[in-house]
């Protein structure tokens, strides 16, 4: 089924509220996604510039209408790289907001939308062999290494859409409000399972540190928002338990583990607030999200995962690749579904490479199920350290310093472990903490002083920056 086959049965509705407090309805950005595929030739590939905008949308609708292939390009991105990437994959188009600046290419511009996003044609005259059900390609985050494309079908944006939209019970009155790009997986999610139930989106480039955020927030009424662990971070320094937004009814987070004393205030300020707060557990492999923690069970199951979305099923596996059936053991989190992605590219041949995971992907996550069938992330198969003797979990030292209320990141080999602090006077404090409370060596780790750790455009640690930051 296609993603957006039935938007037409909206077209008297609101789809997009942009930063202006325009208003667009269905019609209108249908009608206008269909000017912009006319430009656009068949069996082509494109590279589509993200934005939280209008423009962004009718590029976006356009090329999944038209099935041509695009990579979503985060607007961040460094213009040798965003180079770099385009001589790589010699794309035929690229669609990008007017003010981006690309050079040492030959260019032509055949459209403008709205003098706010531009379609290029390239001198590239490459024939693709594209598999037919390849809609998409969009990056990792990156936190950890170099990114690499996720190959996404049409099937798995549908299938991740549908079950997202079921399970929270979106209906065409909700109005979600941006937090994040939809060039990162959990941003396209909220986009795309709203659209098929035909609800607006409001669409802002604005931070969260903006006022005029909260005041777009307000007048347009949002009911929804989701975040990655650093947008709750954020939330709790501009006092968000302390706002009237009297129209909020759930907010979703995803995207990383909360650290345990953020999620206890995060469950007490949706309590008092009367909103839902859901705990879901996602990754680009999976188009998103795999599973859900019902808000009902958030305290019962305290920093649980929950449990696979509908039709999805999860397996822990052993370091023999063997199914572990016992329960509290620890081992890799497995996921099976239908949003599960065809596979990784790298290079152009990648595009015709068929489904190479058959709906199974190893996450790379350690996680335990309990007695009732609830998951529990414990950390991540390269992010532990085995020093003299003890199981070092470097996620698990980030949450524990940064529960004390200072921003950390951890990197580390066997027997040196790297600690990345923005504060110099709680150097002695972490020491102090890590020597008596973990029995790490003084000699074995090493507290890196930094202006601020490096993140991506939604927040997670990028984890390869900080190699170079280390003297």
């Amino acid at each position: 089924m296609h993603l957006f086959n039935k938007l037409e049965d909206y077209s008297s509705n609101v789809a997009i509220i942009d930063d202006n407090l325009n208003s667009y309805t269905y019609k209108e950005l249908l009608h206008n996604a269909d000017i912009l595929g006319e430009k656009i030739s068949k069996h082509t590939t494109v590279f589509l510039v993200c934005k939280n905008s209008y423009e962004f949308m009718i590029s976006y609708i356009a090329l999944i209408r038209k099935k041509v292939v695009f990579f979503l390009i985060n607007n961040s991105i460094n213009k040798e790289k965003f180079e770099y990437l385009i001589n790589h994959y010699k794309p035929i188009y690229i669609l990008t907001p007017n003010e981006k600046n690309i050079s040492g290419l030959k260019l032509k511009e055949l459209f403008n939308l709205n003098k706010k996003y531009k379609l290029l044609k390239t001198n590239f005259q490459e024939k693709y062999n594209v598999y037919n059900k390849l809609a998409l390609l969009m990056t990792t985050s990156g936190s950890t290494g170099s990114p690499k494309f996720v190959r996404l079908s049409y099937s798995n944006l549908f299938d991740n859409a549908t079950k997202i939209s079921q399970y929270l019970n979106i209906q065409s009155s909700d109005r979600p409000i941006t937090t994040m790009q939809p060039s990162y997986s959990y941003g396209l999610s909220i986009i795309n399972s709203h659209l098929i139930k035909g609800a607006s989106i409001i669409m802002t480039e604005c931070t969260l540190f903006e006022k005029k955020f909260w005041y777009i927030f307000k007048k347009e009424k949002a009911t929804t928002f989701g975040g990655v662990p650093f947008i709750f971070e954020i939330l709790k320094k501009i006092k968000f338990n302390k706002m009237n937004l009297p129209y909020l009814k759930y907010i979703t987070q995803a995207g990383g583990k909360l650290n345990k004393y953020l999620l206890g205030e995060f469950i007490k300020i949706s309590e008092e607030k009367k909103i839902k707060f859901y705990i879901m557990y996602g990754a680009t492999e999976a188009t998103a999200r795999m599973s859900y923690l019902d808000c009902k069970l958030i305290k019962k199951k305290f920093g649980s995962i929950g449990k696979p979305l509908k039709e999805g099923k999860f397996y822990i596996y052993n370091d023999k690749n063997k199914i572990i059936k016992k329960s509290n053991t620890v081992g890799e989190l497995i996921y099976e579904g239908n949003n599960v992605m065809l596979g990784y590219a790298e290079k152009i041949k990648d595009l015709g490479k068929q489904d190479i995971n058959k709906k199974k992907l190893h996450t790379g996550d350690l996680a335990r199920r309990d007695e009732d069938g609830f998951y529990y992330i414990t950390g991540r198969k390269n992010r532990y350290l085995k020093m003299f003797g003890l199981r070092i979990n470097l996620d698990e030292i980030e949450q524990q310093i940064k529960s004390s209320g200072i921003d950390a990141a951890c990197l580390g080999s066997d027997d040196n472990l790297n600690i990345f602090i923005t504060n110099s006077r709680k150097r002695n404090f972490i020491t102090k903490f890590l020597t008596q409370n973990l029995r790490i060596k003084k000699s074995s780790m090493s507290i890196n002083i930094v202006k601020k750790i490096p993140r991506n455009q939604d927040g997670k640690i990028l984890y390869s920056n900080l190699k170079n930051l280390i003297v």
